[in-house]
């Protein structure tokens, strides 16, 4: 696979060249919708921290009982996520918060173990659905994986 265009910003996935029937019976999967697309010299290293299985009720921010006094320190600075909806599932629900995008619509229809070379269950992010990181600067972000 060649290199991606990255001047001309979001990168498109390419289209899907498989079949998809209405079962799996006669379908074919494309696994060239998978790329493994590498960052660009220079590019920064961000760090997201996810929570996993955590509800409101866990953290003292929220009156729980887990100390959390830098959650604590952020929500009284105004920083609370409080109308967040999820999956059903983990991978899924990573998904959609890193991009802000339906599951679906960024290859996690499902948990990434059971990947396809189907539109929408290839677990892996496609180029033109970027995360919504931006630094600083405003150059956006990459990130390799969901989890």
């Amino acid at each position: 696979m060649s290199e991606p265009d990255r001047t001309n910003l979001p990168i498109r996935r390419l289209p899907f060249q498989g079949v998809s029937n209405r079962t799996l019976d006669g379908s074919k999967p494309d696994w060239n919708l998978i790329g493994h697309p590498e960052a660009p010299p220079g590019a920064p290293n961000v760090l997201l921290v996810l929570i996993d299985d955590a509800g409101f009720g866990n953290p003292s921010t929220f009156g729980g009982p887990i100390s959390t006094p830098r959650y604590t320190q952020l929500a009284e600075a105004g920083l609370r996520y409080n109308r967040f909806h999820v999956t059903a599932l983990c991978s899924p629900t990573r998904a959609a918060l890193l991009t802000g995008r339906n599951n679906h619509a960024v290859g996690f229809g499902s948990i990434g173990e059971l990947s396809s070379g189907f539109p929408g269950y290839t677990a892996t992010v496609p180029r033109d659905c970027a995360p919504l990181a931006e630094d600083p600067g405003g150059e956006r972000v990459q990130h390799r994986g969901v989890r």
